[in-house]
């Protein structure tokens, strides 16, 4: 099982040779911290793959992270929240990347349909353009029921 879960965490350059265009199917991503993964992301996720044939999560660094979130964050480290991420069968490949934003990504993989949380306007989406343009399509999934990593956390400090 464990090779199974590596073989699911890809380079940007070989998640563009194994699913770049042209492709067969519709491939969908998305993207995101998944710091401490709960049930509000696995029900995206699982939603998320339904859009499409292939599901490709972009997944930023503990940088990234820290640069996002502050000093604090991540409290896992990348390479653990990627193994949890390809554990998810809804999930076909993870990538890591560094930048604050998957722009760069978005703009080589070209996916069929981009997708982001209930919390994204559709117009604000990075990389929108580019999909779009390509032919492809950008979706919000409405929130799943009332998860967060930040509530979890501040929930778990006024626990101690």
């Amino acid at each position: 099982m464990t090779g199974s879960l590596e073989a699911k965490i890809l380079s940007t350059q070989e998640l563009l040779t194994r699913h770049g265009r042209p492709r067969e199917g519709r491939l969908v991503f998305t993207n995101g911290c998944f710091d401490l993964l709960h049930r509000g992301h696995v029900e995206y996720l699982e939603q998320a793959k339904s859009l499409g044939d292939l599901l490709v999560v972009g997944l930023n660094t503990d940088d990234s992270v820290r640069r996002l979130k502050g000093s604090g964050r991540p409290l896992v480290d990348e390479g653990d929240r990627a193994r949890v991420l390809a554990a998810l069968t809804s999930i076909d490949a993870v990538t890591v990347f560094d930048e604050d934003t998957p722009l760069e990504l978005i703009a080589h993989l070209l996916p069929d349909v981009l997708v982001k949380g209930g919390d994204y306007v559709v117009e604000d989406i990075v990389g929108r353009e580019a999909v779009e343009a390509a032919g492809g399509t950008v979706t919000v999934m409405p929130f799943v029921g009332n998860y967060s990593t930040s509530a979890l956390l501040k929930r778990l400090k006024e626990d101690m």
